[in-house]
């Protein structure tokens, strides 16, 4: 049995147990998934790439009315949105042209309110588009298109609780918007023109998330910055935080709802994801950091905290959600790999992540591959499986064979020696008996293997001699 097998292992060798398998999956190539399934996949190879990036398609939005769900993608032409609700039935089912299209056309970013969509884009002559939901699916009319307010934007939050709209980057720092008529926004307060040193301090904001009028500014190189917004036309800055590790171009960023912990990407080659203790705004602490690991390059984009699971569009490296009910020891959960792009100093591959569908399916946007409507399985730690696997022979001098159930479609294998660094590691089928080849080089000694697969775990320990 596998309990006790796993008692007569330390508790330290056991923690490295576990922090091995997460390496395992991290390290698996290119093209492969943990915990995914592909449930639907949409590009069109007539809409034009951009000439900076290669990128078709850019943000990934998710909306629900009426028991049926939608996916919401931007591209280079402007707003395409899916119905999605039945597998296998799944299509395009409006599309709504941008104000600026073509091969310039980089970004554009969304987020809905009151059954309305706000959308905008970063390049250009371009509009804030308000499109109506109200009547999807037969039909979505955009109802405000105009650049009187907004010419450009990078990135727009809106705090659905106040009725506020957070406009990002573009030509201005950060302004909030009130829609308390949806259809038509009005400014509350530029900031760079309207709070004293804002531009010394808090500055250009690249992104921003915000709860409880609480907003947690992105600022590129000046690193974060916690404003209270709560009344929005006297904004107080609570605390900030400008040097940290892997410090880089501090690019997005999504607050846990117990409020005490925000995970941060820096938009910077081979940085790792810093996830933050903010309970004291004053003293913000780095609890642990983390990263795909696949590559020197490899660079996260966006991140979106949904309950313990923090979802992350990796670019080249694909879709990545990790288990956060321990800050201080973050669990790789899962992963889909959407982008044959090789690993370069560029930006390519998976740009979006939205979580919040009721169904619990998991919508991706990738720059070049387009939309990837997944499911990631278990949904909960309480789902997986423990597996009892025994393996054979032990002890063994030169291999280890080990039969999995019929039903398991792939699993992933990692030997670990008992100081938790990884002897081998490889996809093997899952599909009835198994015989993985020890290195001739291996030394005797205690030793740790880690299988998963959809929905299970196991470990078991053998001796080589």
């Amino acid at each position: 049995m596998m309990m006790s097998i796993l008692e007569n292992i330390s508790m330290k060798n056991f923690s490295l147990l576990f922090a091995a398998f997460g390496l395992l999956a991290i390290s698996v190539s290119a093209q492969d998934s943990q915990n995914c399934e592909l449930v639907y996949h949409w590009s069109n190879d007539t809409i034009p790439a951009t000439t900076a990036h290669a990128n078709v398609y850019n943000e990934i939005w998710g909306y629900e009315a009426d028991g049926r769900e939608y996916a919401i993608m931007g591209s280079t032409a402007g707003t395409h949105i899916f119905d999605i609700t039945e597998e296998a039935s799944e299509s395009e089912i409006i599309f709504i042209e941008g104000a600026v299209t073509g091969t310039q056309m980089v970004h554009r970013d969304f987020h809905t309110y009151d059954g309305y969509l706000y959308t905008v884009a970063d390049e250009g002559a371009s509009t804030l588009q308000i499109i109506d939901l109200h009547n999807l699916p037969l039909s979505a009319e955009v109802v405000y298109d105009s650049s009187d307010l907004i010419q450009r934007a990078h990135n727009i939050f809106i705090d659905e609780e106040a009725g506020v709209m957070y406009r990002c980057g573009g030509n201005h720092q950060l302004s909030l918007y009130s829609l308390e008529d949806p259809t038509s926004p009005t400014l509350i307060i530029n900031c760079q023109l309207e709070v004293s040193g804002w531009s010394e301090s808090v500055g250009y904001c690249h992104d921003v998330f915000v709860e409880d009028g609480i907003a947690y500014c992105n600022s590129g190189g000046d690193g974060l910055w916690i404003v209270d917004f709560s009344t929005p036309t006297s904004p107080v800055t609570l605390g900030s935080l400008t040097e940290y590790e892997d410090q880089g171009y501090n690019h997005s960023g999504w607050l846990h709802n117990s409020g005490n912990m925000y995970a941060l990407a820096d938009e910077t080659h081979g940085m790792r994801i810093k996830i933050l203790d903010v309970s004291d705004e004053t003293d913000i602490q780095i609890i642990s950091l983390i990263g795909s690991d696949v590559h020197d390059s490899s660079i996260p984009h966006n991140l979106v905290y949904e309950g313990d699971f923090l979802h992350v569009s990796y670019y080249v490296d694909g879709y990545y959600v990790w288990n956060m009910s321990n800050p201080s020891n973050p669990q790789l959960w899962a992963f889909y790999d959407t982008s044959e792009w090789p690993h370069s100093f560029g930006y390519k591959g998976c740009w979006g992540v939205y979580p919040f569908l009721s169904s619990g399916k998991i919508l991706v946007s990738d720059m070049q591959e387009g939309l990837f409507v997944l499911q990631v399985s278990p949904t909960s730690v309480a789902d997986i499986k423990t597996l009892d696997v025994m393996v054979s022979p032990n002890p063994t001098t030169d291999k280890l064979s080990f039969t999995l159930p019929k039903s398991e479609s792939k699993s992933m294998a990692t030997i670990v020696n008992m100081n938790g660094e990884i002897v081998v590691q490889e996809i093997v089928s899952g599909m009835g008996q198994q015989t993985i080849q020890l290195p001739t080089n291996m030394s005797a000694g205690s030793y740790v293997i880690n299988l998963s697969g959809l929905g299970y775990r196991t470990s078991s320990t053998f001796i080589k001699q």
